[in-house]
Parts: C-alpha cells; sequence; structure tokens
C-alpha cells in the first residue's frame, strides 16, 4: 500500500521540482539581480525607465526615490523600483 501511495505522489512532486526550476528560481535571480541593480544607482547614471523614459540620475534619495533629469531643466521624481536599466554607469569618484 505504501509503495502505491509515493508512486501516486511521484508525479507531482516531480512537476512541482521542474516548475520550480524551470519558473520560480529565474524569477527570483532575476528580481535579485534588478534590486542589485536599483542598490547600485548614483549620480551621473543614464536610464530608462519601465514607462520608457531616458534620463540621467542627478540625484538618490533613501525614501527608494531617484530625481532623473529627462532634458534641460526637466527633473522628474521616480520610484527606484520603476528604473528597468541602465544604460550607461558613472566611474566612481577618486
Amino acid at each position: 500500500m505504501e509503495g502505491s501511495a509515493i508512486a501516486q505522489f511521484a508525479p507531482l512532486i516531480l512537476i512541482f521540482a521542474i516548475m520550480y526550476f524551470l519558473l520560480i528560481r529565474p524569477q527570483q535571480k532575476k528580481v535579485k539581480e534588478h534590486q542589485a541593480m536599483v542598490a547600485a544607482l548614483r549620480r551621473g547614471d543614464q536610464v530608462v525607465t519601465q514607462g520608457g523614459l531616458i534620463g540621467k540620475v542627478t540625484k538618490v534619495k533613501d525614501e527608494n526615490e531617484v530625481e532623473v533629469e529627462l532634458a534641460d531643466g526637466v527633473r522628474v521624481r521616480v520610484v527606484q523600483s520603476t528604473i528597468a536599466q541602465v544604460l550607461n554607469k558613472t566611474e566612481p569618484a577618486a
């Protein structure tokens, strides 16, 4: 009886393992990489927001907020997590 119970649950366990390695684990890795990218933002970085706006970081605030200059004199406050990509990293000051 116990052998048949294990045999019945084996496909479910196998399906869960496949789902974990193909879907859940890569998504967690992607989220960690995004959090590291956002945490490494600094003044002068050229970024793309999730809305598709390209600008330069002028100020990084502690409150999960970044000030981005979209054009000369046009600055907007953006939530850090909405930064989709960093195009150009600035070199750290010596």
